[in-house]
Parts: structure tokens; sequence; C-alpha cells
């Protein structure tokens, strides 16, 4: 999932995009709110999370331009503020969720996860394919009943790919909705990552690669 996190607090930031990304979300950060609007304008995010009080262009006005924009990306407003009048406000202004400051980081993460399911087609809680079972909400992943032990990439692809329902995904479409901006698009790292997941997926193989198209698990 490619989530945006717009805070101006610098150490704050640092701290919730490390924790973000230990969790399996790929995280580019923005500091103020025109480089929230520069980021939205070149990548489609799952979810921004997006503090209010922001310098520059207000977290308000961030709010109200990606609403009228035409992108998906749902809004998860971050806000000092904790009145009910407040956080009324924040919502009319065309946020999906609002979560005061200070808040519990597992809490932070059920709220993206949870919005960054109402961005795309609805899936069931506990994806399936033949014996693999992966549970993105509790991030686990099995197969014939052996839990797998997978990096928080490796489960991100494999969530992606599962989520495909069988579509075939290009390597740049995994680069760009599992990786964050500083990946480096002429790397490698998707194939390498892919080839290391085979190697923990097991017999008989459950990721085909289609030439020049890309992956996918059948259904």
């Amino acid at each position: 999932m490619r989530v945006l996190l717009v805070e101006d607090h610098a150490e704050l930031a640092e701290t919730v995009a490390t924790g973000l990304r230990r969790e399996g979300f790929a995280v580019d950060v923005a500091a103020d709110g025109r480089d929230a609007l520069s980021h939205v304008a070149l990548t489609d995010y799952d979810v921004v999370v997006l503090d209010r009080d922001l310098p520059g262009v207000h977290g308000d006005e961030v709010c109200r331009r990606l609403v009228a924009g035409e992108g998906d990306s749902r809004i998860l407003m971050l806000t000092a503020a904790a009145t009910i009048s407040e956080r009324v406000e924040g919502l009319g202004l065309g946020a999906d969720d609002y979560l005061p400051k200070p808040f519990a980081f597992a809490e932070l993460v059920a709220r993206i996860r949870a919005l960054g399911r109402r961005s795309h087609p609805p899936l069931p809680p506990t994806l399936v394919r033949g014996e693999l079972r992966l549970d993105p909400a509790h991030r686990v992943a099995m197969r014939a009943g052996a839990r797998l032990a997978l990096s928080p990439k490796e489960f991100a692809v494999l969530e992606y790919l599962l989520s495909a329902q069988g579509r075939v995904v290009s390597a740049e479409e995994l680069l760009r909705r599992v990786w964050d901006e500083n990946a480096d698009p002429f790397t490698t790292t998707v194939k390498v990552t892919v080839r290391r997941l085979r190697a923990k997926l097991g017999e008989p193989p459950l990721i085909e690669t289609v030439p020049q198209a890309g992956y996918r698990i059948e259904g």
C-alpha cells in the first residue's frame, strides 16, 4: 500500500514513517502543504495521512484540493485539536477519517489499513490460494499450515499479487505500489525480492513469471 505522510515535525515524521515501513507500507514523506501537493501530482497514493496544521499551504486547503482532484486517495487527517466540533469540521472538509494527536501507533496503522481497503474493490479479510493463506490485518502468511517468515517487502509483494486476483502485475507496477519514492527505477530489487519470496513459498511454485509482462498468482 502506498502512503503519503504529510507532517512538518521532522522527528515525528521520521519516527512514524519508519514504523509504517516496518508494517509493510511504502511511505513517502512531505514536510509541508506545497510539498504534499507536489507529491500527489506525481504519484497515486492509497492513503494520505495529513497533518492539519501545516506551514505554507494549510492542511485544510490541501484536503480541499485533494478532494476536488481526480485521485482516489483516502485522507486521514491528524491534528492536536481534539474537540468534537473540530473533528466534525475536519470531516466536513472531505477527510475520510480523523485522528487526534497524540495517537497510539497501532490505531494509526489500523485506520490506514481500513482506509486502504476502501480505496480498492472489496477483498476478503483473508486471501487464499490453495494451501496459501495470507491475513493482511495480522501480517500472517501460511502455506500448508506452516507460517512463512517473510520480510515486510516480501509480505507486501505477496499481498499485492494475491490482491490482483490472477491479473499479471508488471515489475514497474510492483515498484510503484510496494516501494517508496527512494527506490531506483533501474534497480533489480523487484526481481530479487520475488526470487526470495519464491524460495520461502516452496514447492510447487505459486508465482508465475509471464515473459515481457510481469508476475501473477493464478486464482
